[in-house]
């Protein structure tokens, strides 16, 4: 009896496990069975111009707050107060950087002031390596002749990181001293790093229309979650023994923060500023769509008349810009250890020449504020329309030359790949779509993953947008397969070679700073403005991360593991095959769950350069007042979406995990 009972265990793995698959492959083919039955029945298609019952009154509800904003007691004392004091900061800042002052036709410190400022500050909280970059590329903003754009978007990201520094970083500090507060947080968090970034602009912008308070109000909700889920990290992440040992020299609560859970935790803080300043940045040129000034709106309008040369030029300006604020904010985070490595001479010379530079910049700040030549960038941007021409004609060599491999590829994935999901997706019933996800929900994330996956469903039939929810989801299925093809092919490489790690790392790493929007400009080039720009943007744009987790995931297999299989006489394509991928499979979930978030914030993006579907929507909503309602619902779809794909992805993890 007991032989029987350990071989009915260990057969019940093994069926789960061949099960689950057999599982999915069933519910796909019933589904192609059933499409092929009942197509073009109960599509729920909506053209462009239609509206929903949903969409009316959410454009009544938006004109009745428009109409009775100045005297509502809600908005008047409490969003009204936040938007002018978000407002204030935002001209104060610009005045100070970007913006002329009265009568003044310069702000309060010129070109000059800002790129020693630039200069003097990475310098302090770096060396001198980030501060030459950092001067360099100011100075290369003035030359591109986007100085004011490039201090607009500066100025917009910094006055959007003082305010969500002084929320995130006491929040996080909180999160990681008391579980309770933690695991409340946790959830929130999720959701807001889940959504797409598009996605905060319709509703705020509904409580405090459109500019540039409003614009710094959805950067600071959208940036503020890295700061305290970083912060909460690294307080949980000091040692329990240092804490302990502060315990038994009977320190209060308050000393422990201040004496020994902040200095411990000081560096990864700093990377939890360097998180929120990317994100701000990232944010800020998004929020161009509702009228936010700076480098955001030069790409978005150069990108609806297909610029492609003004794009490219703008869309360099913000990659140099996120590059310099990454580097002088790394630097920051790896001081600390730097100092310690130091020679204790150098140090002592540090504090005086730090002095001396701090006068030499008081210096160069009031000739900035005083003389036309140093508050104004000298020349004309010649440099940049260079960049323009060049980026024009290279996109007209390209189209001439290269049309018919890029159309070549477009075709094959498109009419191979996309149209063929798309159309099962947006010509089946949309009651047999929802329950094929339901149940592909149950099989691969189990009960709660389906009970989510059926609210989303039911909540997306409800928005009035289920056949443009159908052609995001198609779009982003597919791109999705293809990064998780490339984050294989360069997972495994990476993860088994030291040597390529090192060398493609780093290229992965610079992708991950640039903002989603300039992803778009050299696709555009390439395969004009097409829904397929958008999936091979978002491929581009997500590929760096899922690449990451699965080689980090094949590097973190036994090498026990592989040794024992190489003595079995493996070769080197059944040891990725048989041990490390199968043994790294919690990665390639992550990897799948992070590609997709990256993906579907990318693909909705895209509705500005043809992608059409819930992107356009979103877009159509703040340029077209009637179709505001709709525009709204489509956000809240692509919401709808992000949440059932996390949570059918995280739960397929930790059923993996387990």
């Amino acid at each position: 009896m007991a032989v029987a009972a350990d071989a009915t265990a260990s057969v019940t793995p093994l069926r789960e496990k061949v099960s689950r698959p057999v599982v999915v492959a069933a519910v796909l083919v019933g589904w192609l069975v059933l499409f092929a039955v009942l197509r073009g029945r109960q599509t729920l298609t909506l053209a462009a111009a239609d509206l929903t019952g949903l969409h009316r009154w959410l454009n009544d509800v938006n004109d009745t707050i428009g109409a009775n904003r100045d005297s509502n007691p809600l908005f008047l004392y409490f969003f009204n107060e936040i938007r002018l004091a978000i407002d204030h900061l935002v001209t104060f800042v610009q005045q100070l950087i970007s913006q002329p002052v009265g009568a003044r036709p310069v702000p309060q410190i010129g070109w000059l002031g800002v790129v020693g400022i630039t200069g003097y500050v990475s310098w302090a909280v770096g060396n001198w390596r980030v501060a030459l970059l950092a001067v360099a590329g100011f100075t290369f903003f003035g030359l591109q002749g986007l100085w004011q754009e490039s201090m607009d978007t500066l100025a917009l990201t910094l006055s959007a990181v003082l305010v969500a520094l002084p929320i995130g970083i006491p929040l996080g500090v909180w999160a990681g001293l008391s579980d309770r507060f933690h695991r409340i947080m946790t959830p929130f968090l999720d959701f807001m790093q889940t959504m797409p970034t598009f996605v905060y602009l319709a509703p705020l912008t509904l409580i405090f229309l459109i500019g540039g308070a409003s614009a710094v109000i959805t950067t600071v909700i959208y940036a503020a979650p890295p700061a305290i889920r970083i912060t909460a990290h690294a307080i949980r992440s000091v040692p329990e023994t240092t804490v302990e040992a502060a315990d038994s020299l009977g320190t209060t609560r308050m000393q422990q923060l201040v004496k020994v859970l902040l200095p411990m935790s000081r560096r990864t803080v700093v990377m939890g500023v360097n998180q929120t300043i990317m994100a701000a940045l990232a944010m800020v040129t998004i929020a161009a769509l509702i009228d936010a000034p700076g480098l955001g709106k030069t790409v978005v309008q150069a990108l609806q008349s297909l610029d492609v040369g003004t794009a490219f030029n703008a869309g360099l300006a913000i990659v140099v810009m996120a590059i310099v604020l990454d580097r002088v904010t790394t630097a920051a985070a790896a001081r600390t250890e730097t100092a310690r490595r130091t020679d204790a001479r150098l140090l002592r010379w540090r504090r005086p020449l730090l002095a001396a530079g701090a006068i030499g910049l008081g210096f160069v700040i009031y000739v900035s504020h005083t003389y036309v030549w140093a508050a104004q960038f000298p020349g004309n941007g010649t440099v940049g329309g260079h960049i323009a021409s060049a980026a024009d004609t290279t996109t007209n060599w390209l189209q001439n030359h290269v049309s018919g491999l890029t159309n070549g590829l477009r075709d094959v994935l498109t009419n191979g790949l996309l149209n063929p999901f798309q159309t099962l997706l947006t010509d089946s019933p949309w009651w047999l779509v929802g329950i094929v996800l339901v149940a592909l929900a149950l099989v691969l994330g189990g009960r709660w993953a389906a009970v989510t996956a059926a609210c989303c469903v039911g909540l997306l039939v409800g928005t009035g947008v289920w056949s443009d929810s159908m052609t995001t989801l198609a779009s982003t299925a597919v791109a999705t397969v293809l990064v998780m093809l490339l984050g294989v092919v360069f997972g495994v490489w990476m993860g088994r070679s030291a040597l390529v790690d090192r060398v493609v790392r780093p290229t992965l790493d610079a992708a991950q700073v640039m903002p989603p929007f300039v992803y778009l400009v050299p696709f555009l080039a390439l395969f004009g403005a097409t829904r397929f720009t958008a999936i091979v943007a978002a491929v581009v744009y997500a590929a760096p991360v899922a690449i990451k987790i699965i080689a980090d995931g094949v590097r973190n297999v036994p090498e026990t593991t592989v040794e024992a299989a190489t003595s079995a006489g493996c070769n080197t394509w059944q040891i990725i095959t048989k041990v490390q991928l199968p043994m790294a499979r919690s990665a390639l979930t992550l990897a799948t769950n992070q590609g997709l978030i990256y993906v579907l914030s990318m693909v909705v993006v895209g509705g500005l350069v043809g992608a059409g579907a819930l992107g356009y929507d979103v877009v159509a909503g703040f340029s077209q007042g009637e179709l505001y309602g709709k525009g709204l619902a489509a956000g809240l779809a692509i919401v709808l979406l992000g949440v059932m794909f996390d949570r059918i992805t995280q739960a397929a993890a930790r059923r993996t995990r387990a």
